[in-house]
């Protein structure tokens, strides 16, 4: 069978139940693919070939009880292995051998996934890029911090992918690289194990070519039942069509993409309506850089004490700008974060789901910085449940994407309605 490092893990797992695909031949297309590719995207931090053959043959051998049995991943390099370094983007990290796998890595594992390597992280996940690549234009980024994930699920590294949130590092580099993105409702999937650097807003996600791979991958991995999102739901959605706050942020491609996006979903029976946030939600603008760099700057007492230097310029002032906040700064930000997220249900009250955008516009051109998160923070806050589907190309022939929003704990009904999105628009 040509191209199997092009099947959604959906597509690979029923030919592997079905006996028409074996874990290994499938492991071996996206070896291939990694050998032909790897050199321009370097979406790897560590990558074992011999160690991916030996996994792939023990998923073989298995009874195929898992629902990821034999199916390669990607695990972003702030999640722990114990068979592989750790290096969390950082040159004060590297070599790092935890004795443990994250929580995450080890369910996945048992549900029978082939761990293919660890993908490329920004420093921390907050600040310093890493080398990677967008494979759907070389001299653009592929967003950040998730970028090795991202770049390796669009390039057919493998199927399905571990990301990380805490502002858009889910969501951005999976629309940035033409990929679906799936953030979940806060703590969906457990962190144990993973470097957290914002204890309110780190948030880990999976990327994956289809939302019903996120679902499943999803699923796998947690304790939430997040239905088939490919089932054709009775009715059409009520939409409300959301810019948020940082509506200014959107460049030409994205207002064009807005429009777009409505006409399409209209044709297909949405009830669309314009929808904005009430605007004390505008206070998020300020209150998740506090959390964020507050908690990161707490988070990271060893590294400031004693790797400073190991540190990049950006990522230590930002620390110290956490650090600067008053009691009372801080205080009032979570205060922030209280409010709006129990503000959030009534705002949407009326509808099924919000679209918003993915990110500003394509990706930048330049490999020094991953991108604006302005239509993502707010939805971490928040700790809502948002799906990114690809929808279209920009100016530059780069991916753009479409963000679907729902309630805290909706998930199963955000992924059913993603795909109704995603299908409306033609993908």
């Amino acid at each position: 069978m040509d191209n199997l490092h092009t099947l959604t893990a959906t597509q690979a797992i029923r030919l592997i139940q079905a006996g028409s695909l074996d874990p290994i031949e499938l492991a071996e297309a996206c070896l291939a693919r990694i050998a032909e590719r790897e050199p321009q995207v370097r979406a790897f931090h560590y990558f074992d070939a011999d160690g991916v053959r030996r996994d792939a043959a023990a998923a073989r051998k298995r009874p195929l009880a898992g629902a990821l049995q034999g199916i390669p991943i990607g695990v972003k390099d702030v999640l722990d292995t114990a068979d592989m370094p750790s290096g969390y983007g950082s040159p004060i990290w590297d070599g790092w051998r935890p004795r443990a796998d994250a929580a995450a890595v080890a369910w996945a594992k048992r549900a029978g996934a082939v761990v293919m390597g660890k993908t490329v992280t920004t420093e921390f996940a907050t600040r310093q890029p890493g080398p990677t690549a967008n494979p759907a234009g070389l001299e653009h980024t592929p967003g950040g911090s998730s970028s090795g994930s991202a770049a390796g699920v669009a390039d057919g590294f493998f199927p399905l992918a571990y990301g990380t949130q805490t502002a858009g590092s889910v969501i951005r580099p999976a629309a940035y690289c033409g990929v679906v993105g799936y953030k979940p409702t806060y703590n969906t999937i457990e962190r144990f194990g993973m470097k957290v650097m914002s204890a309110s807003l780190d948030t880990v996600g999976v990327m994956a070519r289809s939302v019903a791979d996120c679902a499943l991958f999803a699923a796998a991995v947690s304790t939430h039942d997040l239905g088939d999102p490919d089932t054709k739901p009775d009715r059409a959605p009520r939409v409300g069509i959301c810019m948020g706050p940082t509506a200014a942020a959107a460049l030409p491609e994205t207002e064009a993409l807005r429009v777009r996006i409505a006409n399409a979903i209209g044709r297909a029976g949405a009830r669309v309506s314009d929808r904005e946030l009430p605007t004390h939600f505008n206070d998020l603008i300020d209150a998740h850089p506090i959390v964020m760099n507050h908690e990161s700057a707490r988070a990271m007492g060893w590294e400031l004490e004693h790797a400073r230097e190991g540190l990049s310029v950006g990522l230590r002032e930002r620390l110290e700008f956490g650090l600067s906040r008053s009691i009372e700064q801080v205080a009032a930000a979570y205060a922030v974060f209280d409010r709006t997220q129990r503000a959030f249900p009534d705002a949407m009250d009326g509808l099924d789901v919000l679209i918003t955008p993915s990110a500003p516009g394509e990706a930048p051109k330049g490999l020094e910085w991953t991108g604006d998160p302005s239509f993502n923070f707010v939805w971490t806050c928040l700790h809502v449940p948002c799906v990114t589907v690809p929808a279209g190309l920009g100016p530059n022939g780069m991916p753009l994407g479409i963000q679907i929003v729902g309630r805290r704990g909706e998930d199963k009904a955000v992924l059913a309605w993603a795909q109704w999105v995603a299908a409306a628009i033609g993908n």
